[in-house]
Order: C-alpha cells, then structure tokens, then sequence
C-alpha cells in the first residue's frame, strides 16, 4: 500500500519541478517575464500548502484512501487544462487545480509511515519513502526535456496526467486501510478538528519548526523545480537536452539524499544542531551558486546542495519528537502546509528578484541565489533562537 501510495507522491514530484524543462517554451510561446515565470511555478506550491490542513482534518477524519481519491482527479483535470491552455490565464488555473489534486499525496504517505512503522524506523522509512517519490523527478530530466524538443511543452502535462490517471487506478486497487486504524466513538466534525491546528499554533515551540519549514525543501524545490534550466541555458549555454541531464542526475542524488539523513538521525537531543548545521552550509553553498560563475564549480555547487538538502526530511522526526502521538497527523500537515506555501513564496519571491535584477543590469541568477541563502539563514536562525519543546529539553 505505501509503494502505490507513493505514486501519487512521485507525480507530484514531477509536477512541482516541470517547469525548469519547460520555463524556456513557455516564456516564448507567451513571452512571459521572469516574474510571470515565478508566478507560474509558484501556484502549484501555494494551492498544495493552502490547504494542507484540510488534508490533515480528511485524512484523521476519512482516511487516507478516501481523502486521496476524491482530491487526486483535480490533477488530471489540471493536466489536461494545462496541456490544452490557449493563454497564461489558463495555463495558472490548471496549475492551481493540479496543486490542490496533489494535496494529500505526500501527507498521505508520511502519515501512513507513522501509524504502521515504530517509531525508531520513521526517519529512516520517511527518507526512503521521499527517495522513492523522488522517482517523479527523474522524468522531469532528460526524458522531459526530450519530450519538450521533440513534442512541445503541452506533451509534458498531457503525459503526467496519462500517469495520474494510472495511479490513481492503482490506489483505488491496491490501497485499503485496516479496520483497526478507524477512531472508536463518534466522529468529530470537520470544523472542530480544523480548530486544534490553533491548538498547536498556540504552542511556542511550533513558530520555530514552521520557520525552518518555509524555508529547507522551498529552497531546493526553487532550484530543482525553476531556476536549474534557466542557469544553465541562460548563463552557461547549455541546451535543454543537456540541462535534462544534470537535472536527472540531481533528481537521482535526491532518491538517496534524504535516506541517508534518515539513518545518520542522531535522535532528538542532537538532531536540532545537525539541521541548523547542515541548512546554514546550503545558505553558503547557494550563495557562492550565485556569486561564482565557473561552469564546473557551478554544476559542482548544485549536486553538493541537493545532497545536503536531504536533511529536511529530519524535520519530521522532530514534529514526531515535539508533540504528542494524537497530534502528530495535523502537526506534519503544519509542517507540510509550511514547507509548500514557504515554496510558493519563495519561488515568486526569487522571480521578482530576477526581474529587478535585470531592470537594474545586474546578474539575475545572483541575486536569486543570494536571495535564497538570505532566506534559509533567516529559517535557520528563528529555528535555533525560538523555543523548543518541553518534550525535548527534557530529553
């Protein structure tokens, strides 16, 4: 059940990094600015963190199969629109259908991972579990970039939501959840499980965790899923082809990155310092991406910070760590819904960026990567100075 339930997530994968094989294309077929560009890449982020804790209340309160199936045909409709779009108007609302239909998948899976493995083997299991999903982004490599050359950018969406449609048959199929997972007595209403996010909010530790949350995968989704093609045709010559190639080894780094982590977790007392750590050296590695513009040290640059990147999936297993077992479902759909509209902000913020970059005739990759690394040092540091929970200072 988690294998077909990571199809879901491994299509979201793609979706949410299509547009650095397709930004090209699609600023000539509509001329968009780097601005419009932004805007584009960051809806899918910002409709999937918006409602994230909706997804958290459906899960807890309908389960994940039932959640998952009635939201996943918004991402086929959203492909197909995608594909058929005549102008930008269209081409953003099938971007924002795509990002509620992806909604559940990957809080679905993390979720799924908690309840049914101990919780020695979460970090470990979430970090092969994001691997796994990370298949998605290897068709939005090479293969992506082939299709693009040889089909145009509408083939990229009418393919994903070919796929979409095939995992979602196989959720229906496959997935059934045990009786046992079922909540005894009566039901909660909707509205009254969407008030105890407030709950966790009104926790002092929680502002740190949803700091850092806006920040770890939006800086990698940002390069990964936006500014990788880009750089490389832009400031290196490259063609599409053989930015297919490096973002395809960058997405096989990615599978393995964030299973690594998993195992080196160093448990609760220690793992603060390791994220701290590990996300202050990728705020120095993109800003050296930024202000050096050696072709080898660039490519160099980008591989170093998608393996580090992996550590993100670290932030779980502290939410795992930092509330207790009957909070934990709604407090990683926090997690998440920051993760995501952190994305969604930072992929729109790093195209304003660009845009006043080159009114100003200044590099506009630099002033993206600097940016970034500006925003992962505010994360890091609100992450450490903020308070932590009581649960771990206690040991």
């Amino acid at each position: 059940m988690l294998l077909v339930l990571l199809s879901g997530f491994a299509l979201s994968q793609a979706y949410r990094t299509v547009t650095a094989m397709i930004a090209a294309a699609l600023q000539s077929d509509f001329g968009l600015s780097p601005s419009s560009l932004g805007l584009f890449a960051s809806l899918f982020a910002l409709t999937f963190g918006a409602v994230q804790l909706f997804m958290g209340v459906g899960i807890d309160l309908y389960g994940l199969r039932r959640t998952v199936l009635m939201t996943a045909p918004l991402s086929i409709l959203g492909a197909a629109l995608s594909a058929w779009s005549p102008g930008y108007g269209w081409l953003l609302a099938g971007q924002a259908l795509i990002g509620l239909g992806c909604a559940p998948a990957f809080l679905a899976c993390t979720v799924f991972i908690a309840r049914h493995f101990p919780a020695a083997q979460f970090a470990a299991v979430s970090g092969i579990g994001m691997g796994l999903g990370g298949i998605g982004m290897l068709f939005t490599g090479s293969p992506l970039a082939w299709l693009v050359e040889q089909h145009g950018w509408r083939a990229a969406f009418a393919a994903l939501g070919l796929l979409s449609l095939l995992s979602w048959l196989l959720i229906a199929w496959k997935v059934h959840e045990p009786v046992q997972s079922a909540r005894p007595g009566p039901r909660q209403s909707p509205l009254a499980a969407t008030r105890e996010f407030g709950a966790l909010l009104a926790q002092p530790h929680s502002w740190g965790i949803l700091a850092m949350g806006l920040v770890t995968y939006a800086s990698f989704l940002t390069l990964r899923g936006l500014w990788l093609g880009p750089l490389l045709m832009e400031r290196h010559g490259w063609t599409l082809v053989a930015s297919g190639h490096l973002a395809l080894t960058v997405s096989l780094i990615s599978l393995v990155s964030p299973g690594l982590f998993g195992r080196m977790d160093p448990g609760p007392l220690r793992r603060r310092r390791l994220l701290v750590g590990a996300v202050s050296a990728v705020a120095l590695m993109f800003a050296a991406l930024g202000l050096l513009h050696a072709a080898w040290l660039n490519v160099a640059l980008i591989i170093l910070i998608v393996i580090v990147s992996g550590c993100s999936i670290l932030q779980y297993a502290h939410v795992r760590s930092s509330y207790p077992p009957e909070a934990t479902g709604r407090a990683m759909a926090l997690l998440t819904m920051a993760m995501f509209l952190g994305a969604a902000l930072m992929q729109w913020l790093t195209g304003v960026f660009a845009a006043v970059a080159v009114r100003y005739g200044v590099d506009p990759f630099g002033a993206v990567m600097v940016g970034i690394a500006g925003m992962l040092c505010l994360g890091a540091a609100a992450f450490q100075t903020l308070p932590q929970s009581e649960s771990l200072k206690q040991g």
